[in-house]
């Protein structure tokens, strides 16, 4: 099969397939009736799918994907303007969960969510690891929690020492403020040097699902941290060869709701 094929009783010739491509290896030869390939495309493709997507008549089919595979878009759940402004600005960073699980099929639903997540060149580098035993999710607290009394010797006296500061104190009453005694923590990891903004974007795709299916989360930067700088921790979470953690996230069922949205400082833009 070559790179696609075109449905010819389908295509009506309305070129948006060739507009479309990101890389624009989709033409019309001469007075050809239907698009092919250019020279090479095979090589360069990166099968985003967007020339399946963007076809009215589902007339053309990817060597990897067919229109039939692909889920339609519903038109009638799209958020309106003021719903999607909502939803977004309410979002909260969660700290107090209930003592309650996820379940794994909710938990593989969102990340099926979040694989959907735009990456660059469609490279889709983004891998998971997800802790649900309370146990180890105290191990990593722990690990992280070496490291920054580590971290705390090298930093001198500022606003970022009395942070670290605070969490050692914390930690030393019995109080975790570093994974906050979540029920869960996910971790999305790529190949060192090649998906740590792919990951920020999966997670993120992740942390707005997480709201939109009633659960709270919050980024465990610090773990993250530890994750990238203390050995320990490296081989605590024994990631593949050559992977590293690139985002961690709490999650889990939200103790007590938010009733208002907090302030926030005004859009610094530059309009040219």
């Amino acid at each position: 099969m070559n790179l696609f094929v075109v449905d010819k009783n389908q295509c009506d010739s309305c070129r948006i397939c060739v507009e479309e491509c990101p890389l624009r290896i989709v033409e019309f030869k001469d007075k050809a009736q239907v698009p092919t390939p250019v020279d090479g495309a095979d090589e360069i493709c990166v099968n985003c799918g967007h020339c399946v997507a963007v076809c009215p008549h589902g007339a053309l089919a990817l060597r990897t994907m067919s229109p039939q595979q692909c889920l339609p878009i519903q038109k009638e759940w799209s958020f309106e303007r003021e719903e999607a402004a909502n939803l977004l600005r309410s979002r909260r960073s969660i700290r107090t969960f209930k003592d309650k699980a996820i379940g794994r099929e909710l938990l593989a639903d969102l990340i099926d969510v979040a694989r959907f997540a735009p990456s660059g060149l469609n490279i889709q580098n983004v891998d998971w690891l997800v802790f649900s035993d309370r146990e180890e999710i105290r191990q990593l607290a722990e690990i992280t929690m070496d490291w920054i009394r580590s971290f705390a010797k090298e930093v001198p006296q500022s606003f970022l020492r009395r942070v670290v500061d605070r969490f050692v104190h914390n930690w030393d009453r019995g109080i975790d403020t570093i994974c906050w005694e979540a029920p869960h923590i996910i971790i999305a990891h790529a190949p060192k040097g090649k998906g740590e903004t792919n990951c920020t974007i999966a997670l993120t795709y992740l942390e707005l699902t997480a709201l939109c299916f009633g659960l709270g989360t919050c980024w465990a930067g610090w773990a993250n941290l530890a994750a990238n700088k203390w050995v320990p921790m490296q081989q605590f979470l024994a990631l593949p060869e050559g992977h590293t953690s690139c985002g961690a996230m709490m999650i889990g069922y939200p103790k007590y709701r938010c009733y208002r949205i907090p302030l926030r400082n005004d859009a610094r833009v530059i309009w040219r």
